[in-house]
């Protein structure tokens, strides 16, 4: 074990020089207020590097809610949470319900349990992709340079922009922030800053509907007396590895050398070393290329049982191979994701001699990998997905081994064919007729 000390400055405050602005009249504010001099709003934002700063990560405010909300505005006043059943988790709580306890990812019952007055309702993906696509052709407008990573957050680099909207980013930003809760009906939160991983901490920092910055000058003693855990990368094993040698925040990282922490954490103890200090060098990409595509269900009782699993899966395996087609992308590695009722993760993955978009191959890899798992366990979710993608080009070429790999391919694209011109339900496999895989 080996301890090291911490050295935490006080921030500097901002003088009457430091450029500011209000978040909702875009007056330039002057002088050290609390309130705007234009028009009262107290929502101001003031920064030495306020005028200086190009890269921003935008997050939606409680996304999925946040669109019930809007569509139902008898909900404003009440706490939402957008999940499954009984059995399922919590994809998304307002902030009304955050108060009482309620987390992403928290299991339902225990969700119910902090927050009993609580107005649950199911995600309607169709509906958030719509509207997720509406904030970004927002953000496209304002840089070409946006990389979303997920459906209600990205970054943008706002750089070589301020001819275009006659304003430096920041105020572009505020303008956006605005724009999307007049015309899309929600809100979003803004970090700016010099790289990505400060301004995706920047963008936590004052939910719902903050606008915060962190600058070059201030970013290691902001970071120092920070949790470890801020870090991208330091999850609970981590974490508790790092705790056990005597270090809880950052600033006991900067203290120590780069090459005493790769020697002690392996290649991970760069990107502490690194990300400790604000050293961030990625930039931001256009349209990154996804890591994998997958599916997955959370089930209203536990099953155990091969013969019920199965017709999931061949289910779960068709949403995949969907996927895969639209976007002209194919999977070499089938990874099988099983939950068990104690909450206990199972991962199984097996790489195929090609790629293939072909649900068949999907699920028959599936199927393989699950039967080993099947022994009586009790599992609460299950999920069938691929990574090692690449271009369709060179998926599914013949079988010299399976002869009657051609024939399935065959009849799925037929299969294709009609689910495309007349809807998904119009035909089914037999493994999924009559809803055996719609648990």
């Amino acid at each position: 074990m080996f301890r090291c000390s911490t050295f935490v400055p006080a921030m500097a405050p901002a003088s009457d020089k430091t450029p500011g602005f209000c978040r909702d009249c875009l007056a330039e504010q002057k002088g050290e207020v609390r309130r705007c001099h234009a028009c009262g709003s107290p929502r101001l934002v003031r920064h030495k590097e306020l005028y200086d700063l190009t890269l921003a990560h935008i997050d939606c405010d409680a996304f999925y809610a946040a669109v019930e909300k809007r569509d139902n505005p008898e909900l404003a006043d009440k706490p939402v949470i957008i999940g499954g059943g009984k059995r399922g988790v919590v994809s998304t709580a307002c902030y009304i319900a955050r108060i009482h306890g309620v987390r992403s990812a928290m299991p339902m019952f225990k969700a119910l349990e902090a927050c009993p007055q609580a107005i649950v309702i199911p995600p309607d993906m169709e509906k958030y992709v719509k509207v997720g696509r509406e904030v970004r052709a927002l953000m496209q407008e304002l840089t070409p340079l946006v990389q979303p990573l997920s459906i209600d957050e990205a970054f943008l680099e706002l750089g070589g922009t301020e001819r275009l909207h006659h304003d430096p980013p920041s105020r572009t930003l505020a303008k956006f922030a605005r724009r999307v809760e007049k015309e899309i009906g929600i809100t979003v939160s803004v970090g700016l800053s010099y790289c990505k991983f400060l301004a995706k901490v920047a963008s936590d920092l004052q939910k719902p509907r903050g606008f915060s910055v962190i600058g070059r000058e201030e970013a290691v003693e902001f970071l120092a007396p920070r949790p470890v855990t801020t870090i991208w990368g330091v999850g609970k094993a981590l974490a508790a590895t790092l705790e056990a040698d005597g270090i809880r925040i950052i600033g006991q990282l900067q203290g120590m050398e780069e090459n005493d922490l790769m020697r002690r954490y392996g290649s991970i103890g760069q990107r502490l070393s690194r990300l400790s200090r604000g050293i961030d060098d990625r930039e931001v990409h256009i349209n990154d290329p996804a890591k994998s595509v997958s599916a997955e269900t959370t089930f209203f009782d536990d099953i155990s049982r091969y013969d019920d699993l199965v017709p999931i899966l061949r289910n779960l395996s068709e949403k995949v191979s969907w996927r895969l087609k639209k976007s002209g992308i194919a999977g070499q590695t089938v990874v099988l994701k099983m939950k068990t009722a104690d909450f206990k993760s199972r991962t199984r993955n097996r790489r195929l001699e090609d790629p293939t978009q072909l649900a068949d191959k999907i699920f028959r890899t599936g199927v393989e990998l699950l039967e080993k798992e099947t022994d009586g366990t009790k599992f609460r979710l299950i999920g069938i997905g691929v990574t090692d993608l690449g271009d369709a080009g060179r998926a599914d070429p013949p079988d010299l081994i399976d002869h009657q790999s051609g024939r399935r391919a065959a009849a799925e694209a037929a299969m294709d064919k009609l689910r495309d011109k007349f809807g998904k339900g119009t035909v089914e496999t037999g493994y999924t007729f009559g809803g055996k895989g719609n648990r």
